[in-house]
């Protein structure tokens, strides 16, 4: 029998503590002080995970951008999340699960989560180009089942070419957008997207002045 999946998770009721929120947060380091505390997060099976809203998987989401355009993508049939199948993205990542050498109940997730926002990228896309790494913002979505079991950290990759090519095949019609490209796709977007989408201005502007992923934790 295979062995079943776990993720990373925290329980809702430390986001409630911290400040619910509906759509994107900017106060990063303020909610992250309150997640990466040494109990907060930990793993556990990841069927439990999508059905008790008591908890929330930790997803890293990372946007990347190269002159004015964003990666884009359609989830094909492949992919991990049967729900969004079908949906136009604009960001890359997926559920962290515990590495071969990381023990189920650590209790300090920060180099972890450090090594497993690059992996999770590396699974999905071959990235032959310099980027900048910024944690932009915090995404919570109550308005879907999908979206009230999850949490997203959001990330903004500058790259300096748009050298990106797919490597799972759930990825399919991937190519660098402008707003405007997407603004007329927005009805084919997945929620995480559109919230994403009319931040865009506000995200690139932390693009460039954002937490450093290397410096996500010195304040935490």
């Amino acid at each position: 029998m295979p062995k079943e999946e776990h993720v990373l998770v925290f329980e809702r009721k430390v986001l409630e503590q911290a400040g619910m929120f509906h759509g994107l947060k900017f106060d990063v380091a303020r909610y992250l002080r309150k997640l990466f505390v040494p109990g907060v997060l930990r793993f556990i099976p990841r069927s439990k995970a999508e059905a008790d809203p008591a908890y929330k998987q930790v997803i890293p989401y990372v946007i990347m951008a190269y002159g004015g355009k964003y990666l884009s993508y359609v989830r094909g049939r492949r992919a991990g999340e049967v729900r969004l199948v079908g949906h136009r993205s604009i960001g890359i990542g997926g559920h962290i699960n515990p590495a071969d050498d990381m023990p189920l109940f650590d209790t300090d997730f920060r180099e972890a989560y450090r090594t497993a926002v690059e992996r999770e990228v590396a699974e999905e896309v071959l990235v032959e180009a310099n980027y900048t790494n910024r944690v932009v913002a915090l995404l919570n979505d109550e308005s879907n089942e999908v979206g009230r079991v999850h949490f997203g950290i959001v990330h903004y990759w500058t790259l300096d070419s748009s050298k990106v090519s797919k490597r799972e095949q759930m990825i399919t019609q991937m190519a660098f957008m402008s707003p405007d490209e997407l603004q007329k796709l927005r009805d084919t977007l997945e929620t995480w997207s559109r919230l994403c989408l009319d931040n865009l201005n506000e995200m690139t502007k932390c693009g460039e002045s954002g937490i450093r992923l290397d410096a996500l934790f010195d304040n935490a």
